[in-house]
């Protein structure tokens, strides 16, 4: 009776201990976010975490039209936050959200280079022989690739360095090209160029008016909807400590 008394105990105590680990674990809240936010989420979600110890949430980087088609197929993600907000707005219309689409930042794109001195170059400069590989995000589902291949056409340039592009999957993958040196230089997020390991180069900032706004959205997805942590977090950023940590890597709050 006592060993039968002793199991029973020692089964209530792990039954216990793993009741309290899954509250100090919270509630998983898996976000997609466009790689542009790389380190700025980063440094956003270690803020939230020192605020919320039992916060449990995992981020995952891509280009935003990729993730947006993952959503639709079904992905578990509970807040997306995407380089454009027209991909918001398509999740909205296929019914997949628990909010409205909202603007949480507008970006810039940057000339930057590893080997050159991108802060004294124009996008005039990328027509020039002794350049030959030009890294940007692919136009076809990275909303940064778009804006760069639309300031090139308004500069009159996008013809002539056609042929020296090479794309990267997201704006993070162009920006690691230009870094490798496998490209002279990128048109990459000025959020990443603000990253320390990148921000000891100089860079040209790529004026927006030749391209048309990087207005950046975010969801709370009909999946996140059911969850208070998620739509907590989707607050947070709204803050004033979210706020100062963006434009620290160059995004202009709306």
């Amino acid at each position: 009776m006592y060993q039968w008394f002793k199991a029973w105990r020692m089964l209530a105590l792990l039954a216990a201990l793993l009741f309290t680990s899954s509250l100090q674990a919270g509630e998983l809240v898996r976000i997609a976010a466009a790689s542009d936010l790389r380190y700025a989420l980063d440094d956003i979600i270690e803020l939230y975490r020192e605020a919320n110890p039992a916060a449990n949430v995992q981020v995952v980087y891509g280009s935003s039209g990729k993730m947006t088609t993952q959503i639709i197929n079904g992905a578990p993600y509970d807040i997306f936050f995407s380089a454009d907000i027209a991909f918001p707005k398509r999740l909205e219309q296929e019914g997949l959200t628990a909010t409205p689409p909202a603007v949480y930042a507008i970006g810039r794109i940057v000339l930057w280079s590893n080997t050159l001195d991108a802060g004294s170059l124009t996008l005039n400069d990328l027509t020039s022989d002794s350049i030959t590989r030009i890294a940007i995000a692919q136009p076809a589902h990275a909303p940064y690739g778009l804006r760069a291949r639309e300031a090139m056409q308004a500069a009159g340039v996008w013809e002539v360095v056609q042929p020296k592009l090479v794309f990267g999957e997201n704006i993070a993958h162009a920006a690691q090209m230009a870094a490798s040196g496998a490209a002279q230089v990128g048109v990459i997020a000025l959020s990443l160029a603000k990253f320390p390991e990148l921000a000891t180069h100089n860079h040209y900032l790529i004026d927006d008016n030749l391209h048309n706004p990087l207005t950046q959205g975010y969801v709370v997805t009909r999946r996140g909807g059911n969850k208070p942590e998620a739509m907590h977090f989707a607050d947070f950023m709204a803050t004033e400590q979210a706020h100062s940590i963006m434009e620290q890597y160059g995004f202009v709050m709306p």
